[in-house]
């Protein structure tokens, strides 16, 4: 079949790790293991991988000098999908996945919404799941909308590391919850009718409350001094830093102060596991190192020990268990996957199958050894698994 072939020698190597975990490390200030990975519905376009590339350089500057020239990306793996075109350039991916992916670049989730997000279901100061980009995000045809792109990861690595929020509310007019208070702007009511949008004249306040009226928005000069904040409006080219315990607005209704206890965005970024024993770099850092991985078919077979030793300390069972992990939540599909079992000899239990389904996941998960004895040949399985 022209497949690569590949097997894994399988006792518990995916206990070790959750399946979907991401595998960034902070190795020296420098964030290691990024992957972003293409959906394989976006349609093939090289140019896509260099505005990729482009995004994190610029990203990375940005991020070394929002945290105090503490952090910065050093390595990325960009996934390709298997049904793009091959390049020489083009490596294997050894253990990088779609699942793995700290960044997604995939079609809109519904139609029309090309707002980039950070999927983040947790508490203040959690991790969150991945961060979405559209296709034409990445590529540049949204920036009037959204800014910068390289600014805008830094805005939503933010939410993905840190487990920071957003200080605007997007169901409160920006004037009440801007952070800091000192970007400056004017507040206009903002109609559209149709496919037309217009402001056409100044606020009016309401005199029981004394607020702005319903269709008030806040429109930012142009030209601003205010660093603050990124996780405002990170897009105003004055605006290089996260709000402090000084500059944030504990007023605003904003995510943050309701998640995170009207703590400003720096509180909790300086509280988190990578601001611990992390002083920042003298010199600025070098630019990030990029891999492009491209997914291909692949058939595994999985060698697995049933022999007595694999009786004592619940070890058949936490192979087991492995196993399930890696047939249920790990494998892509569209893969090939055999099985052999392996004692004083060796069987093979099931013929590589292509994984289209659950329901070849549940064939194979009815082939897990139940029973532990026997001699241990381990060369045997290994001869199986080739075969």
């Amino acid at each position: 079949m022209g497949l690569f072939r590949s097997f894994v020698f399988l006792l518990m190597l995916y206990l070790l790790k959750g399946s979907n975990a991401s595998l960034v490390q902070l190795n020296n200030n420098g964030y290691e293991g990024i992957i972003i990975a293409i959906d394989p519905a976006v349609p093939e376009d090289e140019t896509l991988i260099e505005k990729i590339q482009n995004m994190v350089i610029d990203a990375s500057t940005y991020l070394f000098e929002a945290t105090e020239n503490r952090f910065f990306f050093k390595n990325v793996s960009i996934l390709i999908p298997e049904n793009w075109k091959n390049i020489t350039q083009y490596k294997r991916p050894k253990h990088e996945s779609y699942k793995h992916a700290d960044i997604r670049v995939a079609p809109p989730t519904l139609p029309g919404r090309y707002e980039p997000y950070t999927k983040q279901f947790t508490a203040c100061e959690e991790k969150g799941e991945y961060i979405h980009f559209t296709p034409d995000f990445v590529l540049g045809k949204k920036q009037n909308e959204f800014g910068p792109s390289g600014r805008l990861l830094v805005h939503e690595w933010a939410h993905l590391r840190w487990g920071v929020f957003d200080e605007y509310n997007d169901d409160e007019p920006f004037y009440r919850a801007k952070c800091s208070t000192g970007i400056t702007g004017l507040n206009r009511v903002y109609i559209c009718q149709g496919d037309s949008c217009v402001t056409n004249r100044q606020c009016r306040t309401d005199s029981k409350t004394n607020l702005y009226e319903k269709d008030c928005q806040f429109f930012p000069d142009k030209d601003q001094t205010e660093k603050t904040s990124i996780m405002f409006m990170q897009g105003i080219d004055s605006v290089t830093k996260f709000c402090n315990e000084k500059t944030h607005n504990r007023e605003a209704p904003s995510l943050q102060n309701k998640m995170c206890n009207y703590r400003s965005t720096w509180e909790v970024i300086s509280n988190s596991e990578d601001f611990k024993n992390r002083t920042a770099m003298m010199a600025p850092p070098p630019p990030p190192v990029f891999s492009l991985l491209k997914i291909s078919e692949r058939i595994v077979c999985l060698v697995l020990d049933k022999s007595g030793s694999m009786a004592t300390y619940n070890r058949l069972n936490r192979m087991n268990q492995a196993a399930q992990h890696f047939l249920l939540q790990t494998v892509e599909n569209g893969s090939w996957v055999g099985m052999v079992h392996f004692d004083s000899s060796a069987s093979i239990k099931s013929n590589p199958i292509q994984i289209i389904s659950n329901s070849e996941r549940r064939k194979l998960l009815g082939s897990l050894p139940t029973v532990a004895s026997g001699g241990t040949s381990i060369c045997s399985g290994i001869k199986s698994g080739f075969q």
